[in-house]
């Protein structure tokens, strides 16, 4: 396969996985935002949001607050945010649009469709609360129908493969992203990581990785942030959990390898990251620091994606 189609498929990928977290991150904040103040905590859901998609020091460079009006356009509907969601779509779009004959019919019909209902029904974004649900319901209801044509129609070749290491690199750096801002903002000063938080604001960590039930059919308890983070962080019965994801960035990756008959720097470091969660433990990460671990899960998560480009993409 050419590098340049490997390229396409890779980001194609990532960019419909960033357009649906975003879209479940708007979504969970307007859930804690309804909620009075004696449930919401006192800190700035929207400012968390920002963070957590990473375009905080942006955003600030076009808005002076950080309210539910200006978040909500500059994550879902701004062009000057080129992680927004519109954005997203349009790049996704003409990714597919550059390896259409390496995408399935299913998976260029959803893209592109998606792509026009976009143009026709939210050019001018969405000026109530109804429309903004509506809006956040059809991004990720688009995202589910592309990885579902993805998965039921591609061959199981270095297409696949490559799509697939899109997603689960994506996933693990939003899943990491959104345990991290959690944990290093929300946590109130008086209280040592790991205590009692607000039921409400963890709620919404499991609420933007479709993860509540999950929590409850694992644990079958109350929600307890260190119990949240075992679920996002080490459980790999969960499609969102960073062990999870590193075991299908480790599989696809081999697939290659072994597809164009040999290893390479991009193998070995996923393989390193995956056994270093392997062989975690919460008690030992919450000794180290959770924000200290997520940070250095981020880097290595960033620079595996670096590796991939520098071994097939360029």
């Amino acid at each position: 396969m050419l590098s340049r189609t490997a390229e396409n498929l890779f980001w194609l990928a990532r960019y419909v996985e960033r357009a649906e977290y975003l879209a479940r991150t708007i979504e969970a904040t307007l859930r804690v935002t309804a909620l009075p103040n004696t449930y919401s905590g006192q800190g700035n859901e929207w400012d968390s949001a920002l963070l957590t998609a990473g375009v905080a020091a942006s955003f600030y460079n076009h808005y002076d607050e950080a309210n539910e009006a200006n978040v909500v356009e500059y994550l879902a509907f701004a062009s000057t945010n080129s992680s927004s969601i519109r954005n997203c779509i349009e790049a996704a779009r003409l990714n597919a649009r550059s390896v259409r004959t390496a995408l399935t019919g299913e998976m260029w019909a959803t893209i592109n469709s998606t792509w026009i209902e976009l143009q026709e029904t939210w050019s001018k974004g969405a000026k109530t609360r109804e429309q903004l649900d509506g809006f956040l319901r059809f991004v990720q209801e688009a995202s589910l129908r592309f990885d579902g044509s993805a998965y039921r129609t591609m061959l199981r070749n270095d297409a696949y493969w490559f799509s697939r290491l899109g997603v689960h690199l994506e996933r693990a750096d939003n899943t990491a992203r959104i345990l991290d801002v959690k944990y290093h903002l929300l946590l109130p000063e008086e209280q040592h990581v790991g205590g009692p938080l607000d039921y409400y604001q963890w709620s919404s960590i499991l609420r933007s990785v479709s993860a509540q039930t999950a929590y409850h059919w694992v644990y079958r308890q109350t929600l307890k942030p260190w119990l949240i983070a075992d679920l996002l962080i080490l459980n790999d019965s969960l499609p969102r959990s960073l062990a999870s994801c590193y075991g299908d960035l480790v599989r696809n990756l081999d697939q290659i390898g072994v597809a164009y008959g040999r290893q390479g720097p991009a193998q070995r470091h996923a393989r390193g990251i995956r056994n270093r969660l392997e062989h975690s433990d919460m008690e030992d990460i919450f000794q180290r620091g959770v924000h200290e671990f997520i940070q250095e899960f981020l880097a290595d998560n960033s620079r595996l994606g670096e590796i991939i480009a520098k071994q097939y993409l360029i």
